[in-house]
């Protein structure tokens, strides 16, 4: 009796743990959306790179403050001679013996002019900024786009074992009536064997369904940054609009497209900086300086203060390939810019195709399981009345069973297409 009493201890405790273990979590599809977009590892990797793209913007602003530096040196001499050419009198010059010597500098200079270097090259820190922004924006779409994938497979595959359960109960039943028929002699054992290997079918059929289940809400879980052993719970996608006539007309900037635009920008920050390089700088200087050798001379208070100018003469000749390259680079970019805007009409035609085919397909799979269903009745009105055989009866009742998948299947596959037309014409939401 301890013996039993402490078995089911220990399986009320492991089932205890089990249920903590595996938590179970209800998620709409916009959430789904939102939580691809902003706690995917991958999400939050592009949020990493925006960030540093920002500090990098941030840090090239300062290049319009002052450079400041401040420097002091002691050396330690041997006793040189010294021959000071300053008259000192009549008599001998003076015996100094010096050992030590001491500079102390503080310099500051404060650019005026720099051709527009240090203003394009702050511009285009900011451009890469926003590239970066909009490349981080296109990705985050990708995901979220990847999420609605794997949350639709994981309705179709749940709808699919829920359909196949519910299609094993009436098969067992069958079963069951088929066996009492076979005990009775009025069905021969042949036709009881192809009834249970029919339901030994569906239950393979439904193992399936629920290992598809089962792996497609593990990928969900990790894309999303959940737990590896959250259970998603049953999806509902009614209320979710199928299909919004306007997109396949509408369509806006992708994000892929701003990104380029913006990197299309910074290729001529650089090239503007290229050609800073064949002006002068100006800038504005200033001073302090205090130097002291040992026994002979104390120099303090020499501050200073004026303008200085600089030119580079080596780019005369060697800025013309610098100006080539990104001329170049700003051609490249117009030329993907070309590419990518094809590439996205051809997303966006195949996308409304999709569509359009789902819907036609919905049509059809609906009509096709009230044929399946009045032909399952027909046929079991027969085989009731010794008209059809039990080959009929089962194979009205797979029909019937794949038919209500496929409706379900198509169903799901049709909101599946309307999400990857947002995507094609710029409108899926990630917020």
């Amino acid at each position: 009796m301890k013996i039993k009493y402490w078995s089911t201890t220990c399986l009320l405790i492991a089932t205890s743990v089990f249920g903590f273990a595996q938590e179970k979590k209800h998620l709409e599809l916009e959430e789904v959306i939102h939580l691809a977009a902003t706690q995917s590892s991958n999400a939050k990797l592009w949020d990493a790179q925006v960030n540093t793209s920002r500090l990098k913007y941030e840090e090239a602003k300062d290049s319009r403050l002052p450079d400041s530096k401040i420097s002091g040196t002691y050396l330690a001499m041997n006793s040189p001679t010294v021959d000071l050419k300053i008259s000192m009198g009549s008599g001998d010059g003076p015996n100094i013996s010096t050992n030590q010597l001491f500079i102390g500098q503080l310099a500051i200079n404060m650019p005026l002019y720099t051709g527009g270097k240090i203003k394009n090259g702050i511009k285009s820190a900011q451009d890469s900024w926003k590239a970066a922004e909009f490349e981080t924006l296109a990705a985050k779409e990708n995901l979220s786009i990847n999420a609605v994938h794997l949350y639709i497979g994981l309705y179709q595959a749940q709808q699919t074992a829920d359909l196949i359960a519910e299609n094993i109960k009436k098969a067992e039943q069958q079963v069951v009536d088929l066996k009492s028929m076979e005990q009775n002699g009025i069905i021969a054992r042949n036709d009881l064997l192809k009834a249970e290997l029919q339901l030994s079918n569906f239950k393979v059929a439904h193992q399936e369904a629920l290992k598809n289940a089962n792996v497609i809400n593990y990928q969900l879980n990790t894309l999303l940054g959940l737990d590896e052993n959250t259970i998603i719970d049953k999806i509902n996608l009614v209320g979710i609009t199928p299909f919004d006539e306007s997109l396949a007309q509408d369509s806006t900037e992708r994000n892929e497209i701003k990104s380029l635009r913006s990197q299309k920008d910074v290729a001529q920050d650089q090239l503007n900086i290229s050609r800073s390089a064949y002006h002068p700088t100006l800038f504005a200087t200033g001073g302090y300086a205090a130097l002291h050798i040992q026994n002979l001379v104390t120099v303090t208070n020499a501050a200073n203060i004026g303008l200085g100018l600089s030119y580079d003469i080596g780019s005369l000749y060697k800025n013309k390939k610098k100006i080539r390259v990104a001329q170049q680079q700003l051609s490249s970019i117009d030329d993907n810019i070309a590419l990518v805007n094809d590439k996205i009409k051809n997303q966006i035609n195949e996308a409304k195709e999709n569509v359009s085919l789902a819907k036609k397909k919905n049509g059809l799979y609906a009509e096709a399981l009230a044929q399946s269903n009045e032909n399952y009745r027909i046929v079991k009105d027969k085989y009731d009345n010794g008209v059809a055989d039990t080959d009929d009866l089962l194979e009205a009742d797979v029909q019937q069973l794949q038919s209500k998948i496929n409706l379900a299947i198509g169903e799901a596959t049709l909101i599946e297409k309307y999400y990857d037309l947002l995507l094609a014409t710029g409108h899926l939401n990630i917020k």
